[in-house]
C-alpha cells in the first residue's frame, strides 16, 4: 500500500476523480466522476503494483476475472454498443484499467477515448443512482 496513491489511501485523493462503487475479490470499482461516457468505471487493483505482470498468475487471473465482471454490469445496465478498455499508467503508477463505454451516436465513435475532458459532472444524487444500479448488475 502506498499511502500517496489515490487508489490506495482512497478519501480525498480518490474523490478528486471518482467514487468507490464497491470492492470486488481482487480490486475495487470506482466511478469515473467525468461521466461523459455514461457508466465510465475504473478497476483498480488492491495490489499496489505498477504492472500486471508484477502479479501472481492467480492474482492476474482474478482480477481479470473482475474486470470482465464490470464489463458484464456496464453492458447490463448501460446497453453500449462497445466497452473501451484503457489501461495506461503513465501518471499514476498503480494498475488499474479503464472501462468506457461507447456508443455509436456520440462524438468519439471510432476514436480513442478522451482521457478526461471535463465535460459532464453530475449530481450527487445522479452519481448515486448509477453506483446503485452498477451494484445491482454486479
Amino acid at each position: 500500500m502506498d499511502e500517496n496513491c489515490a487508489y490506495c489511501a482512497e478519501g480525498e485523493k480518490l474523490a478528486a476523480f471518482g467514487i468507490k462503487i464497491c470492492d470486488m475479490p481482487m480490486s475495487k470499482l470506482i466511478l469515473f466522476k467525468e461521466q461523459t461516457h455514461k457508466g465510465r468505471v475504473i478497476v483498480a487493483c488492491k495490489k499496489h503494483v505498477d504492472d500486471i505482470t508484477s502479479l501472481t498468475a492467480e492474482e492476474r487471473a482474478a482480477y481479470i476475472e473482475d474486470i470482465n465482471r464490470a464489463a458484464v454490469a456496464l453492458h447490463k445496465v448501460f446497453h453500449p454498443d462497445k466497452i473501451n478498455f484503457g489501461a495506461y499508467g503513465d501518471t499514476m503508477h498503480h494498475l488499474h484499467v479503464h472501462l468506457v463505454p461507447k456508443y455509436k451516436d456520440e462524438a468519439e465513435w471510432g476514436d480513442v477515448f478522451a482521457m478526461n475532458p471535463h465535460a459532464v459532472e453530475l449530481t450527487d444524487s445522479e452519481y448515486q443512482d448509477l453506483i446503485e444500479k452498477i451494484r445491482e448488475a454486479l
